[in-house]
């Protein structure tokens, strides 16, 4: 006969192998995702969160995104997550589920979603963020945020999707890179030419305006229209050598090699200016050290892009340029009285004009480490401003900074 003690020994521990089978199943489940619902401990008491909806369809067409899936509550804790989001960050899925979603973030990033999943229930946010995955790796990724409909409950829940940026990023990069050898090409290639045109055909022209000003010497003023024309045609090729030579300049300026970034935005300042009527006013800091080479070109050719800008589109009466250093950086501020643009609304006829432009502005200065900003509205004309890290990145370079003293 068992004793009452044996009796409810046995019921016990029948009872705590029921909640261990149970336990064993929800973990089962976890591991699965198989769960619809998730125990939080909250301010007062336990709160069970329902995932409504989570049907085998539903729940197989999420699984096998490509991207993360997430559903959060309003403090950040994680109901549900995907395959996907768990490889993403390295954690094995049910150490995933039911954990704060802060833990994958850095403090800053914390901070800047904070007020973006107040205000999602609106339109939906979207922030790139660097998440922390759990060997310590940081994975670039964007995330997609949109308060979901949760009827019949007061409680918040946040849908996220989670995409992946590294390989975005790495596309990216490599798409910079051939940017930047394509970049480099042209620069060659319009240094042969300028060399080409400034050593040949301008020494040619210059023989053939000596023999014209012979022959028109030679020629008597009892001559009438033959004398005239040869007047005419020493004038003619005059015009063309000067112009040979401008182009030469634009392609590339000897001035720049010789004596650096000042001197050659003074020099294409003052041609510019000389040439449309445009007033131009240039403000620039001395610099006592030069600048890597690949920084002068940059800032020369954002100069050369605006100018022309200025002639073709702006209908511009003043222009003002300024040279001045920010700290690390070495800045270019490009300002004209035109007309002006919408910046992110482009027509067809200014994209045809101006856009390549701009690309190749922001391209150039995205080369050099620096960013290029536009600021402009109809009717109020247009300010550039491109900014690069005072840095010296050629080969050996050191990481060397130039100094710089403010004069005008």
């Amino acid at each position: 006969m068992k004793t009452t003690r044996q009796k409810s020994s046995v019921r016990k521990l029948a009872a705590l192998r029921a909640r261990l089978a149970d336990a064993e199943e929800v973990v089962r489940a976890i591991r699965q995702g198989e769960v619809d619902a998730v125990m939080g401990a909250g301010k007062q008491d336990s709160q069970v969160f329902t995932l409504e909806g989570a049907e085998h369809a539903y729940r197989m067409l999420i699984e096998s995104m490509n991207e993360g899936a997430l559903t959060l509550t309003a403090d950040k804790t994680i109901l549900y997550a995907n395959q996907c989001f768990a490889r993403m960050v390295k954690c094995p899925l049910e150490q995933v589920t039911g954990s704060s979603f802060r833990r994958f973030l850095s403090e800053e990033d914390r901070a800047t979603l904070r007020p973006l999943m107040k205000r999602s229930a609106k339109s939906g946010s979207k922030i790139p963020v660097l998440l922390h995955a759990g060997d310590g790796s940081l994975i670039p990724a964007l995330l997609s945020i949109r308060e979901l409909a949760n009827e019949g409950s007061k409680d918040v829940i946040i849908g996220m999707v989670v995409t992946n940026m590294t390989e975005a990023r790495r596309n990216e990069e490599m798409l910079r890179t051939l940017t930047h050898r394509v970049v480099q090409a042209q620069e060659a290639e319009r240094r042969f030419v300028a060399l080409e045109l400034h050593d040949n055909i301008t020494q040619l022209l210059c023989a053939v305006l000596v023999r014209s000003q012979a022959l028109a010497n030679k020629l008597s003023p009892h001559d009438g229209s033959a004398k005239r024309e040869a007047v005419k045609l020493r004038e003619l090729l005059g015009q063309t050598a000067e112009e040979v030579e401008r182009i030469s300049r634009n392609l590339r300026p000897s001035v720049l090699d010789e004596l650096g970034l000042v001197a050659v935005l003074r020099d294409t300042s003052t041609e510019f200016a000389e040439r449309t009527g445009v007033s131009v006013k240039l403000a620039c800091v001395q610099l006592t050290a030069r600048l890597p080479a690949d920084t002068e070109l940059a800032l020369y050719r954002v100069l050369q892009e605006a100018l022309k800008n200025v002639e073709k589109h702006a209908s511009a009466r003043h222009v003002t340029v300024y040279l001045t250093k920010l700290g690390d950086l070495v800045q270019l501020t490009i300002k004209d009285d035109g007309i002006g643009f919408n910046p992110d609304h482009h027509p067809a006829r200014q994209k045809r004009k101006g856009g390549l432009g701009l690309l190749g502005m922001r391209e150039r200065t995205t080369y050099v480490g620096g960013t290029l900003n536009v600021k402009s509205a109809p009717g109020k004309g247009t300010t550039i401003l491109a900014q690069i890290p005072l840095i010296d990145r050629q080969p050996g370079g050191g990481g060397r900074r130039s100094r710089t003293n403010r004069v005008h």
